[in-house]
């Protein structure tokens, strides 16, 4: 990195939980042996992981004798032949079952399936808090970030946590021109069907179904009015460029 932009462990550690919908989920079997697993994920607002996984699963057997676990997220970049090209977080931790809607909504908009997958017989959805944390984000640029620096606080943001579902409903369902206008136009990212997957004090997360992406806010946002100025100064912006 240059000396104008320099290694920000918690930042990149909290760009890269943001760019994943799979990472590895290591668990400890009967004997007490490391077990890795594929799984998909999103988070909570405030970045604990979320999942949802089988009763029948043996990552779901060994969680229920021993919740310690740890999740490793890799972001996109080693697609072109070097698997090591992207920066990569572990987290550790413990797993629990919960009987989250407001999680459960956030993992079906971010793995783009019906939010209650709950509601397939035999699934539960399980949040990881997490106490520790190993970054890898090139050379040099190695941290162990703890968890409660890592995870942002946003205990003054009640009023945007509270209203984030109906932001991200009513743009999704009434301005989806508006979100392909933030990605292209603000991000520099391709056309497509553009959704966004979470709105939270710091921004919002946007997807396709392939890709994803992040727009930040000028400034932290705790109500629901102050992100609605936000996502309409957003919109005039890029709209300004069309021209």
């Amino acid at each position: 990195m240059s000396e104008n932009f320099p290694f920000d462990p918690v930042e990149t550690g909290r760009a890269v939980i943001r760019s994943t919908i799979a990472g590895s989920l290591a668990t400890l079997d009967e004997a007490g042996n490391p077990f890795a697993t594929l799984v998909t994920m999103a988070t909570t607002v405030d970045l604990r992981p979320v999942l949802s996984l089988s009763d029948l699963a043996v990552h779901t057997q060994n969680l229920k004798r021993d919740p310690r676990a740890s999740l490793l997220l890799v972001a996109p970049g080693g697609e072109t032949g070097n698997p090591l090209a992207g920066a990569r977080i572990t987290l550790v931790g413990t797993i629990e079952r919960v009987d989250d809607e407001h999680a459960a909504w956030r993992y079906g908009l971010r793995q783009g399936k019906a939010a209650r997958a709950s509601a397939l017989p035999g699934f539960h959805h399980y949040v990881m808090n997490v106490t520790n944390s190993h970054l890898v984000a090139g050379f040099g640029n190695i941290a162990q970030i703890a968890g409660k620096d890592l995870l942002p606080d946003y205990s003054d943001s009640k009023d945007l946590l509270d209203g984030e579902k109906m932001v991200v409903e009513h743009m999704n369902d009434d301005h989806a021109d508006a979100i392909a206008l933030y990605a292209i136009k603000l991000l520099n990212q391709p056309g497509g069907a553009w959704r966004i997957t979470g709105c939270d004090p710091e921004g919002i997360d946007i997807a396709t179904s392939t890709l994803r992406a992040r727009l930040p806010f000028p400034t932290r946002a705790t109500t629901v009015g102050e992100a609605g100025g936000y996502l309409k100064s957003f919109a005039k912006q890029a709209r300004s460029l069309e021209q």
